[in-house]
């Protein structure tokens, strides 16, 4: 029968997690400290019911089963990421055998399956030790971080043909150094820039390493979380406000990774205001040189911005905010227990802006979802009936689908996440996979939407 909504041929279909989130086995299998580690031993009380990384989804002990139930549920294709720490304990040195065998079997296990491995590199996971001689404020833990990359491909590339080098790299970027939302808990902008920059720069090397060795059929890319900035009304002051939040937020990666260089305007605003990081003259051609093949976006929510309603206490700490407020549009769709807008045609313009104004790079939606709290209220015969997680999914790609059909170059459509896993301060609070998992046990009970997704994926829409 023909669907309403088709999608094209070998469209990805699967869901994304991180080490950290899923793994467990924090202090097994030879796997060194990371900052997660660290901060949950220093301020449990930071954490959701004070739940910390040590065990959360259990997936280095019960990956068969889990791979199995993403094989059932239809998944095609499925990103994860590699836990630096695991791999090489402390950031340098030696490579840990142990970790070496995990990801073998796990890529094996996937590839045994019909599920192509999506492998990323850095998720949000600094070793400790490397944290301690500060972290991508250092330029030695840049070198470091190009080195562990060609690590993995060397030890994996013959299997895995895509790569990416960091998930949502402006998130540390704002937790770490501008909002207080993960360690270092340090807030101060103008080390938040040099962060940042530090972050392409290894994004770049790491591109570089990628290129000199022959992957066959290899693709590199990033994942970004891409928010479109959507100002209040038509007002200059509010267009400007959006044009700014979106300099911050969106294109100080995009334009690096996709035209190899930061916007002009970005780095004018920096200047004026004594914020720019320190960098080296090379490393410029080197940015504009490594250019990725592929790009995750990552979307959840729209910024909605407005124009300043006071002027900023110029004795504060420099902030983003200096130039915009945040709008509170009356009416917007929520989803309350995360405090996020629904706005499905966020996606929508994410897509037509890459079409428009990044050369139409090859795309794919490497997370959407919805967390919610106490979804065992949902519960029917054993199942919950998430029926407003198919909901969010289906306006999500009845939009997608819009995009594609417009030429948008989009490739596939993974979901955040494929089972219940332990979201960073936020622990266990909200859940958002296609499988339920029960703390206690760890038992794994697909919910209504795992069946939806499977006659998704097998019509290739719906």
């Amino acid at each position: 029968m023909a669907h309403a909504y088709s999608f094209p041929k070998d469209f990805w279909w699967g869901s994304a997690v991180s080490a950290t989130q899923i793994e467990g086995a924090a202090n097994e299998g030879g796997k060194g400290k990371n900052i997660w580690d660290h901060w949950y031993e220093l301020e449990p009380n930071r954490f959701f019911e004070e739940v910390g990384p040590s065990a959360t989804s259990d997936f280095y002990h019960r990956y068969q089963d889990d791979i199995a139930l993403m094989k059932a549920i239809g998944h095609n294709s499925f990103r994860f990421s590699i836990s630096w720490s695991r791999l090489i304990p402390g950031g340098e040195g030696e490579v840990n055998k142990e970790a070496v065998a995990f990801y073998n079997n796990v890529i094996d296990e996937l590839i045994a399956n019909g599920i192509e491995p999506f492998v990323n590199l850095f998720h949000f996971d600094m070793p400790f030790e490397l944290q301690e001689k500060g972290g991508w404020e250092n330029r030695e833990v840049v070198e470091l971080y190009a080195q562990y990359a060609a690590t993995c491909y060397d030890l994996f590339g013959d299997r895995v043909k895509k790569w990416f080098t960091f998930n949502e790299p402006i998130v540390p970027v704002e937790g770490g150094y501008l909002y207080d939302f993960h360690y270092p808990n340090i807030v101060d902008a103008r080390r938040a820039f040099q962060v940042a920059y530090h972050t392409v720069l290894a994004h770049a090397l790491a591109v570089a390493a990628f290129r000199t060795r022959s992957i066959e059929d290899g693709k590199i890319g990033i994942i970004l979380n891409l928010t479109p900035s959507y100002p209040r009304s038509d007002h200059l002051g509010d267009q400007k406000a959006a044009a700014i939040a979106d300099l911050f937020f969106n294109r100080s990666f995009l334009d690096a990774v996709v035209l190899g260089s930061f916007p002009k305007e970005l780095v004018a605003l920096l200047d004026e205001y004594g914020q720019l990081p320190t960098y080296e003259k090379e490393d410029v051609a080197l940015i504009n040189a490594q250019r990725i093949d592929l790009l995750g976006v990552n979307y959840y929510q729209p910024r909605r911005v407005k124009a300043k309603e006071h002027l900023p206490n110029p004795a504060s700490p420099f902030m983003p905010e200096w130039f915009f407020d945040h709008y509170d549009m009356p009416g917007r769709k929520m989803n309350h227990y995360r405090g996020w807008e629904i706005y499905e045609k966020g996606i929508y313009d994410i897509m037509v802006n890459l079409k428009d104004n990044y050369g139409n790079i090859e795309s794919f939606v490497s997370e959407n979802g919805m967390g919610v709290q106490n979804e065992e209220r949902f519960m029917e015969n054993g199942q919950i009936q998430d029926k407003y997680r198919i909901e969010f999914i289906k306006g999500h790609l009845k939009w997608l689908h819009q995009a594609i059909q417009e030429g948008c170059n989009v490739r596939g459509y993974h979901l955040w996440t494929f089972m219940d896993n332990w979201s960073w301060t936020n622990a266990y609070k909200n859940r958002y996979g296609f499988i339920s998992v029960d703390v206690q046990t760890q038992k794994r009970t697909p919910k209504k939407s795992a069946e939806w997704i499977k006659a998704v994926s097998q019509q290739n829409g719906f």
